[in-house]
């Protein structure tokens, strides 16, 4: 039987697997689902069509599955999706989707959610991401696989930010950024690879070489965003077609 504490409220038709921890004080709506080995603090609230995955540790003061900070909202059965092994600390807050995108909020696996962090509507988060503290993800904005994004890191609806960015605390993000790039500042600018990221998660060195010279490019020769297209699109590598594939996705510009 899950672990709930007495004072826990468990509203009907709730799904709990069966070694969920429930602390004192919290409340799980009627349309969550939770799954195994996952922990839930004191005074949580987990509400809406929320899906919770495995082995995930939801600590104190958590809000998870509230329904969207946007006017448009009208009771729509939107949906809140966490995978697994995501560590979400105290004060966190994630909304559903809205019906204007595709009604969920997605947040991957192997994630670090650290205290006071929002993901409003519509946000994707990928896998193994560092949220730091008071990170700030406004509605529909889509966040890469390995990045690590400063504390009191903001950013506007609908930007997209590449797999491997990193960004300096307190930065204002207005633009995409591309995948591999540090930024930092308000707004946030280009300040080059992230090359000691890169190098931590196993790049080579041919790799690297390879990103520094896509990186010159795209940065550094004083060329269009077609014109580096143009030149990249040239480079016979995967971490390049990433990057490629970015750029033309990019709706509201890059950083630069």
């Amino acid at each position: 039987m899950p672990q709930i504490h007495p004072t826990a409220i468990i509203e009907q038709g709730a799904q709990l697997a069966a070694d969920v921890s429930i602390g004192p004080y919290a409340v799980i709506g009627p349309h969550v689902e939770i799954g195994e080995g996952t922990t839930v603090g004191a005074h949580a609230v987990i509400t809406g069509h929320t899906r919770i995955g495995k082995r995930n540790r939801i600590f104190q003061f958590v809000s998870l599955g509230e329904i969207p900070q946007d006017k448009k909202y009208a009771g729509e059965p939107t949906r809140l999706e966490i995978g697994d092994d995501n560590t979400i600390r105290e004060f966190c807050t994630f909304n559903t989707g809205t019906a204007q995108d595709e009604g969920v909020t997605r947040v991957g696996n192997n994630n670090w959610v650290m205290a006071y962090v929002h993901i409003a509507h519509d946000c994707m988060v990928g896998d193994n991401t560092v949220l730091a503290n008071n990170t700030t993800l406004a509605g529909h904005v889509e966040v890469g696989d390995h990045v690590i994004l400063g504390g009191l890191t903001a950013v506007h609806q609908f930007c997209k930010i590449g797999a491997h960015v990193i960004t300096g605390g307190g930065s204002i993000v207005y633009k995409d950024i591309p995948p591999y790039v540090m930024a930092a500042g308000q707004p946030a600018k280009p300040h080059g690879l992230n090359s000691e990221g890169l190098k931590r998660r196993g790049f080579s060195a041919e790799a690297l070489a390879t990103l520094k010279r896509a990186y010159k490019i795209l940065y550094r020769d004083g060329l269009t965003l077609q014109e580096a297209l143009a030149q990249l699109d040239a480079i016979e590598a995967p971490e390049v077609d990433l990057l490629t594939s970015f750029l033309r996705r990019a709706e509201r510009g890059i950083i630069r």
